[in-house]
Order: structure tokens, then C-alpha cells, then sequence
């Protein structure tokens, strides 16, 4: 029966969605920003977004607008700070050309989630969904490789920004959870959203900052590329917004893991639209993933 506590299921599925046409369009304008204008303009332009969407929540559910203790804030600040360094990790991997190693480094992100709430949070995971982190990472891994590139495995670069940026996303998503769930009194969704637009107020403040101080230039780009910016930062804050009701709601390790199913997006994007062929390597990842979701979600 579906329960409440069960829709992290849905919202996972709809925030990987989203992340998947983010990172796509943050991609496209690393060339013209760089590396931090394009991991700002999410921030910068989802902010407003988000704090709609807190706006939205307080009307639908009548709660007062929360004011949470202070423990909310170290929560947040480490998880705003790791998100944008795990976000930057993540756009020179995709200009680094070690980039399919990085990514299947960056694949652990998952199993690093459950140790840091473990750790942090004292989340709670069964033997069972242990279990199954371990084989959707084993298969989204297998799928991340491409024949020849298995000798950069031994390469420190790719090595460091896969794992690093896996660690610093896992702290992150780990940490929100934590800031999440010290706002009492209110619904999972107001918590969740009143999280989120704060997040983004403080990671917008620190990149906009640095960009202001370092490379002023590239802030007058950022508003000169507003259309598709306002684009991904509407997709961040959507994106962003379905993962903090799905947080709040479970253990950061069960979302993250569900979350790989991008992989299978892309996959299918891959097949139907540019008519790649599936390889054999690809086909076993694939079955390892679904059957790793699928003991995620039955455990």
C-alpha cells in the first residue's frame, strides 16, 4: 500500500529528471562562463524560484513561516558550501578527457551517502538495502566505463575529482537532510522548501561574491545569457526542490541510490534518439541497476 513515507519514490524519480536537463543546459554554458559562472547561475536564478515554491507550500499547508533552531544552520551552511564544490567538481570532470572515468568514480556517491548518515545522522539502512546500494553502484559503474579508458584508472586527476566529488555531494545531500529535519513543527514540505530557498540565498551569495571580487566579467555575462539561465536555475530549483521532500522524508542514502536511475534516463535518450546500440557491458550494468533499485524499494 502506498503510504505517505513512500513518496520519496516519486519525488526521487522526478528530481533525477530534472537533474538530467540541468546538468545538460550548465554544461552548455560552461564555455561561455566558465567553470563558477556556470555552477552560479543555478543559484543565482533558482533562488527566486524557490522562494515561490516556499511561498506555494506556506499557502497550501497554512503553516507559519518556521524559524528553525540553530543547529539548522551549520547543517546548512556545510551542505550549501559542499554542494557548490561538488558542482564545480562535476563541470571540470565534464571538460576533463578522463571524463568517463571520473563519472564512474563519481558513481560511489551513493555508497559514500549511506557511510556520511551513518556517520552524521545515525540513518539507519537494512542489511537488505545495503545490499542493494551496493549492486545499483556496481552496475552504474560497469555502465560509466568505455573500452580503453581503464588505464586512466590509474591516474590521480580523474581519480581525485571522481571520489572527491562523490564525497563532497554525499556530505552535502547528508547535511541537508540534517537541516531539514531540525525545522519542527511544520510539514515535511514547508521544511523542505523553507531548506531549499535558503540553501540557494547562501550559495548565491558566496559565488556571487567571489565572481564579484575575482571575475566581475563574467557576472556581466551571466546577465547577458539570462534566457537560457533563467532556464537552469528553474530546473535546479525543481530539481533541488523534489530532492529535499524526498530527504525529509528518508535516509539520503535511499535517495541518492534510487537517484542513479539518470543513468537509465540517459541510456534510453541514447538509444531512442541517436539510435546507439546497447553494448553487452552496457546491458549488464543496466540489469545490475534495476535490480538494485528494485531491492531499494521492496526492503
Amino acid at each position: 500500500m502506498f503510504t505517505l513515507s513512500s513518496l520519496w519514490i516519486p519525488f526521487t524519480i522526478v528530481a533525477a529528471f530534472g537533474q538530467v536537463a540541468r546538468n545538460a543546459m550548465q554544461r552548455h554554458l560552461t564555455g561561455p562562463l566558465g567553470t563558477w559562472g556556470a555552477t552560479n547561475i543555478r543559484f543565482l536564478f533558482g533562488l527566486p524560484f524557490s522562494i515561490a515554491f516556499f511561498a506555494l507550500a506556506i499557502v497550501a499547508t497554512g503553516d507559519h513561516v518556521p524559524w528553525p533552531p540553530s543547529s539548522f544552520w551549520p547543517w546548512l551552511v556545510l551542505g550549501a558550501l559542499t554542494q557548490i564544490v561538488g558542482t564545480g567538481f562535476m563541470l571540470l570532470a565534464m571538460n576533463d578527457r578522463s571524463f568517463v572515468v571520473t563519472t564512474a568514480y563519481m558513481k560511489t556517491e551513493a555508497i559514500q551517502t549511506a557511510i556520511f548518515g551513518f556517520i552524521f545522522l545515525g540513518d539507519h539502512l537494512t542489511i537488505a538495502k545495503v545490499i542493494a546500494i551496493v549492486i545499483a553502484t556496481v552496475g552504474v559503474v560497469i555502465t560509466a566505463l568505455r573500452p580503453g579508458g581503464q588505464k586512466s584508472f590509474a591516474d590521480l586527476r580523474p581519480t581525485a575529482l571522481g571520489l572527491g566529488a562523490a564525497a563532497v555531494f554525499a556530505i552535502s545531500a547528508v547535511s541537508f537532510r540534517g537541516a531539514i529535519i531540525t525545522v519542527q513543527g511544520t510539514s515535511f514540505v514547508t521544511a523542505a522548501s523553507y531548506t531549499l530557498m535558503w540553501s540557494l540565498f547562501v550559495q548565491t551569495l558566496i559565488l556571487s561574491v567571489y565572481l564579484l571580487l575575482r571575475a566581475p566579467d563574467v557576472l556581466e555575462k551571466i546577465l547577458g545569457l539570462w534566457r537560457p539561465s533563467l532556464f537552469a536555475g528553474f530546473m535546479g530549483a525543481f530539481s533541488s526542490q523534489f530532492w529535499f521532500l524526498a530527504f525529509a522524508l528518508t535516509a539520503a542514502a535511499n535517495v541518492r541510490t534510487l537517484a542513479l536511475i539518470e543513468v537509465l534516463f540517459a541510456q534510453g535518450v541514447a538509444y531512442f534518439s541517436l539510435k546507439q546500440p546497447f553494448s553487452l557491458r552496457e546491458l549488464s550494468g543496466i540489469v545490475l541497476i534495476v535490480i538494485g533499485v528494485a531491492l531499494l524499494i521492496a526492503a
